[in-house]
């Protein structure tokens, strides 16, 4: 694993806390021993010291014995009671001291929540039951403690490891990005964190990345097919005899030619925008006059029927969607007339007609071949029209009026 790497320094965190929370355990389980080994002898050795006493003297006697069970304590006389404990294998040994020149054993044992003195001294041995409660033994809180602590030290450690996941599966995508890989999945899309929020942000740059290439590519292929018809059409008529209809002819070419590249300008500048487009509040009669101009129709020709209120767009962009849309309502229209209507932010546009062959999303196709050929049509109308509406925070619907035989373009306001 690279030593730089952001994991390396997790991992490395990690088995640190992990040392130092075993070391810390064993030094808090060492002193809690030696604890309860004190408190151990501070209770038995007075007891312990007066048993020695009276051995000592011989006086281990019946009278003796009453006055331990006075004290909460019984001598265990019989050796098959003493055995029954001693050897025992649920017995517990708290403590143990041996002394090889006095020839004695001193133990605590522990059996079912009771403790006993465990006296030997030259092969006589004595056995002193506390009748009193052991009491809680500490050491479990302790381990259950530290088994907690060490359990989410280590989920922590996993689900941090995993929240960072992506970023390794971000860096070999971002190698190879120059190589024009655009699909990829990183990320939970659901994800709320700052790494997963990371990669969704790389994910949208890298698909309008893939969407920049292939909307180039779209007119890598086909504006050359656009192109070649007016200039094989003005090569031809400049070759011909000159005269006023021919040179009609030649400048509707290079009008032709200028449309085509102004229209080729605004979807450059649509698909190769990397911020969204500057928007501002304009009255509607201010974009479609705009639109109109560009267009350069007749007034008859657009019947307005919309209140003048105020919309929030980018005027020149906005005003070239408006544009091709009265373009194609006129051209595509049985009366050569659209009509402009509005539905608060929403913008209609009505033409007589007839119902579209196909569904309007194939419409939206650059140089659509089952549009009407006849028609002077470039093929990129409603191309262009959707993507400015939609860099506007619009979306172009389409519905058909049987009854009036009306077509119905609406921009709809998102």
């Amino acid at each position: 694993m690279n030593k730089s790497s952001i994991f390396f320094t997790i991992t490395v965190s990690f088995i640190i806390s992990i040392i130092l929370v075993i070391t810390s355990f064993i030094v808090l389980m060492t002193y809690n021993y030696n604890m309860q080994e004190k408190a151990l002898f501070d209770r038995y050795i007075p007891i312990v010291k007066k048993i020695m006493l009276k051995h000592h003297r011989g006086a281990l006697n019946y009278k003796f014995a009453k006055s331990l069970e006075e004290l909460d304590y019984t001598m265990l006389i019989k050796k098959g009671n003493i055995n029954a404990i001693t050897y025992n294998p649920k017995t517990k040994v708290l403590i143990e001291r041996k002394s090889r020149e006095r020839n004695s054993v001193f133990r605590v044992l522990e059996l079912n929540d009771r403790n006993y003195i465990y006296m030997k001294k030259k092969g006589k041995t004595l056995l002193i039951r506390d009748n009193r409660p052991a009491g809680e033994n500490s050491n479990l809180y302790i381990i259950s403690v530290f088994a907690i602590v060490i359990i989410t030290i280590i989920l922590m450690y996993l689900i941090t490891y995993r929240k960072l996941m992506p970023l390794r599966i971000l860096k070999d995508k971002v190698k190879t990005l120059g190589d024009e890989n655009f699909d990829f999945e990183c990320c939970n899309t659901e994800a709320k964190d700052e790494v997963s929020q990371l990669g969704m942000e790389f994910k949208k740059a890298a698909l309008k990345l893939k969407n920049v290439k292939e909307s180039r590519n779209v007119f890598i292929r086909n504006i050359m097919h656009e192109l070649k018809t007016p200039i094989t059409k003005g090569k031809f008529l400049a070759e011909i005899e000159r005269n006023d209809a021919n040179d009609e002819k030649l400048k509707e070419v290079f009008l032709r030619l200028e449309s085509l590249i102004n229209e080729f300008a605004s979807i450059e500048e649509l698909i190769s925008s990397t911020k969204n487009v500057e928007k501002n509040f304009y009255f509607t009669d201010d974009v479609i006059d705009n639109a109109k101009d560009i267009l350069m129709v007749e007034d008859d020709a657009v019947i307005l029927k919309c209140e003048n209120k105020k919309i929030d767009v980018n005027f020149k962009l906005f005003s070239i969607a408006v544009k091709n849309l009265i373009d194609n309502a006129i051209k595509y229209s049985s009366d050569k007339k659209v009509t402009i209507k509005n539905n608060q932010d929403d913008l209609i546009f009505e033409n007589a007609g007839k119902h579209l062959e196909h569904p309007l999303e194939d419409y939206f196709e650059p140089f659509f071949t089952h549009q009407d050929s006849s028609k002077d049509s470039f093929g990129l109308g409603l191309y262009i029209v959707r993507n400015i509406l939609e860099a506007n925070n619009y979306t172009l619907e389409y519905e058909y009026d049987y009854e009036n035989g009306l077509n119905r373009f609406i921009c709809k306001k998102d």
